[in-house]
């Protein structure tokens, strides 16, 4: 039989407490209390980053901590890694374009941006740019699009992949179009693309709409060049044949 403690953990959805209950090592009862409450914060900080990390669907698990910031990227004065990494431009509501050759870890580390976001309990999600296309055009189609749009309510970081593999329908272009400049100065947005802004037109068939696209992403923004060899490439070739 359950002790009143332990049923009032229970009902209050706290069973974990119980494995620190007891106020043995504890000088005082404040301490004790102090202790319960510091031990039910981290867990629920815990739980929000999982919850938040299983939302933004992230295609793998990537983290800063096996990034390589080789000497290929180029950073733009005065954006610095500890500016990324602190994830100032995220609350700045500034966004950041990671442009380059395949390979070089421009997802990689968008990801790993993405992920240290919703440790820190930012609501971030992650979308290859042909799929939200994809998304939008479906959702214009059942006339669900507003539907849609609100699921970016509570969105502060967005992670657009591979921006510029797929070219896109005119109504696809424009779709997305107005979708960033509803994003305008009220969340960050993280691009990746291997074309340079020059050649955005060939992707958006627009060169009028691509001009005013890249207006409103690249104000505020941190442009990162990405150059060198293919990671991938470079370990396919130095793997052994056997």
């Amino acid at each position: 039989m359950s002790t009143p403690l332990e049923a009032i953990c229970k009902q209050l959805k706290l069973p974990h407490l119980l494995t620190v209950l007891g106020a043995d090592g504890f000088e005082t009862k404040e301490e004790w209390l102090l202790f319960l409450l510091q031990n039910e914060l981290q867990c629920r900080e815990a739980l929000k980053a999982a919850r938040l990390y299983k939302k933004a669907k992230f295609p793998t698990k990537r983290t800063l901590e096996n990034f390589d910031w080789h000497d290929y990227i180029a950073l733009p004065k005065p954006t610095t890694r500890e500016a990324l990494t602190s994830l100032s431009f995220i609350h700045q509501r500034e966004n950041a374009v990671f442009v380059g050759t395949p390979g070089t870890g421009k997802t990689h580390l968008a990801c790993a941006l993405g992920h240290l976001a919703t440790t820190s309990g930012i609501e971030t999600q992650f979308w290859r740019v042909s799929d939200l296309v994809g998304e939008l055009e479906l959702h214009w189609k059942n006339q669900t699009l507003n539907q849609f749009k609100r699921r970016f309510d509570r969105t502060k970081l967005v992670i657009l992949d591979e921006m510029g593999y797929v070219p896109f329908t005119k109504g696809g272009a424009e779709l997305l179009f107005q979708l960033i400049s509803d994003w305008y100065e009220t969340k960050s947005i993280i691009i990746t693309s291997n074309l340079e802004f020059s050649q955005w037109h060939k992707v958006f068939l627009d060169a009028r709409l691509t001009a005013a696209l890249v207006d409103r992403l690249i104000h505020h923004a941190h442009i990162l060049s990405f150059t060198g060899e293919s990671f991938r490439l470079k370990n396919a070739l130095s793997t052994p044949k056997y």
